[in-house]
């Protein structure tokens, strides 16, 4: 005779198990996603984007993940600014739909919908790890060790989950893999990984590893056509800037010489030439920092007291100082890159994994003299995002969708199976990842809201694959560039009578977009 109880008992002791056996499998089947991200990283000095420094400054293994997947040609952030590139892409949505406009405003509200906390909540084991840069606690995330603020590049000081705070000896960019590649050792491998590996550099004081110093000085470092920018002919506000590499650059690396009650130069400390990263190092970094910098800084200074060196020549010295150590910084980054690579190769993950390399924005490596971001020409409006995802992104690939900062949590949310919310302003680059058919968008918009530092003031816009109008409304102006007859941004044609159409639809389709992201009203005079 049959046990009814027993029975259906063992019934839902089968289905309960199955549901488990088959959640397991799903979670199991969903892919990992690894987000490596940089700070301050120009596309120009990413080798596979084909820029000028593609010969003297090779990524390798960012490439790598180029060559096995996509890079993507046309991807650009909403804000050219460290904290709120970073909100928008937890939030997808525009600064001022996330709260987080300015780096010198209040901490990201942590009581908003995140992407971290959607595919927590879906079942990832989530992870950040490095520059945080938001000024409120993380949350959505199993596991956090952040820097304070900026961070350091040298012997750096990481915030604990429990708060505290714990300073590491080494370099930010080593240390920062290497917290990365213990989290991989200890999550919970019955769950998919969301892991956000974020880095300082090459974000300033471009504060180069020990063992990269030196790395270019026998590299000729080419020189921008527009190091000179005069800035004519486009918005009177260009010209007082105070980014440049010839009137500004005068923290780290600078040529500031100081003279004495007598007029002489006066030579100094080794740090005044070296970074403010200087006083935070150990004895034997110290060492090997002042073997390396002190001869150099002590000819320059020989050359510079004897009048050998005019204006120009002096701006080349400090950019090819810049820029040598800014390599230099990306050079361990990509290393770091190549180390992630291995890691997933190691241990069977990279089939399952979308691997993603990005940075909060693009920077000036002395394009209009600049060494900065901010502004939406193209140099730091454009930020690098190259994907590599086996089975569905094309080894090799090229896409020319414009794609925005604004479009990664919903891409992770659609690869995860998790539902995307009607609020976010972005949209899922699965379909251009897989190649598929879709309707595109045509236009992005641009918002920059901080408040004058660099003397950058708040600026708005519209680009299209052939066009970019920027509005600066303190100053009420607007500029109008042809990226094809002009891609350097030299000459705003506003004022042409042959584009009077071409202007007129661009600001028809700045205010829609405006609209159609709920923009703030905009700064008056």
């Amino acid at each position: 005779m049959i046990d009814f109880r027993r029975f259906i008992s063992c019934l839902v002791s089968t289905f309960i198990l199955s549901l488990i056996a088959s959640s397991t499998l799903v979670a199991a089947d969903r892919p990992n996603i690894l987000f490596i991200f940089s700070d301050d990283h120009a596309i120009n000095s990413i080798s596979s984007y084909g820029g000028p420094l593609a010969d003297v400054a090779p990524t390798p293994n960012i490439d790598r993940i180029a060559k096995q997947g996509a890079v993507f040609v046309n991807s650009f952030c909403g804000n050219s600014i460290c904290g709120p590139s970073r909100a928008t892409i937890l939030t997808g949505k525009h600064s001022h739909k996330n709260g987080f406009m300015r780096n010198t405003g209040k901490g990201f509200d942590q009581s908003q919908w995140t992407v971290a906390k959607a595919l927590q909540a879906g079942g990832y084991h989530t992870a950040v790890i490095g520059k945080w840069h938001l000024k409120t606690t993380p949350q959505g995330f199993d596991h956090w060790e952040v820097f304070p603020g900026q961070g350091s590049y040298y012997n750096p000081v990481f915030i604990q989950p429990d708060g505290s705070t714990k300073q590491f000896e080494g370099y930010a960019t080593d240390l920062t893999t290497d917290k990365a590649v213990d989290w991989l050792d200890q999550r919970d491998t019955a769950k998919p990984f969301f892991l956000m590996c974020q880095h300082k550099a090459p974000h300033r004081t471009f504060a180069p590893a020990l063992r990269h110093l030196g790395a270019f000085d026998d590299v000729e470092i080419p020189e921008p056509d527009t190091l000179f920018d005069n800035y004519e002919n486009r918005s009177k506000t260009l010209a007082g800037n105070e980014m440049e590499i010839d009137r500004h650059f005068d923290w780290a690396y600078d040529a500031k010489v100081r003279k004495d009650e007598r007029g002489e130069v006066q030579l100094p400390a080794p740090d005044r030439y070296g970074t403010p990263e200087y006083s935070r190092m150990n004895e034997q970094q110290r060492s090997e920092w002042n073997a390396y910098f002190g001869p150099k800084n002590q000819e320059f200074l020989k050359q510079f007291a004897s009048g050998q060196m005019d204006h120009d020549q002096l701006v080349r010295w400090k950019y090819r100082r810049y820029m040598r150590n800014y390599l230099s910084t990306v050079k361990a980054v990509d290393e770091s890159v190549g180390r992630l690579l291995k890691y997933l190769d190691d241990h069977g993950l990279a089939e399952n994994t979308l691997v993603i390399y990005s940075s909060d924005q693009g920077f000036y490596l002395g394009e209009h003299g600049w060494y900065d971001k901010r502004w939406m020409f193209e140099e730091s409006f454009r930020m690098p995002f190259i994907a590599r995802w086996p089975g569905k992104i094309a080894a090799g690939s090229r896409p020319e969708h414009l794609i925005q900062n604004i479009d990664y949590a919903p891409t992770f949310l659609e690869i995860a199976g998790l539902e995307i919310p009607s609020e976010i302003q972005g949209r899922s680059l699965v379909p251009v990842m897989e190649q598929r058919e879709v309707p595109w968008r045509s236009s992005l918009y641009y918002s920059y809201y901080e408040l004058g530092e660099h003397a950058v003031p708040q600026h708005f816009g519209v680009r299209t694959q052939r066009h970019k109008l920027i509005h600066f409304p303190i100053s009420n102006e607007w500029n109008l560039f042809d990226l094809q007859v002009d891609p350097q941004e030299l000459k705003s044609v506003h004022d042409d009578p042959g584009y009077a159409s071409t202007l007129a639809d661009l600001k028809d389709e700045f205010n829609r977009l405006r609209d159609q992201y709920d923009a703030p009203p905009l700064p008056k005079r």
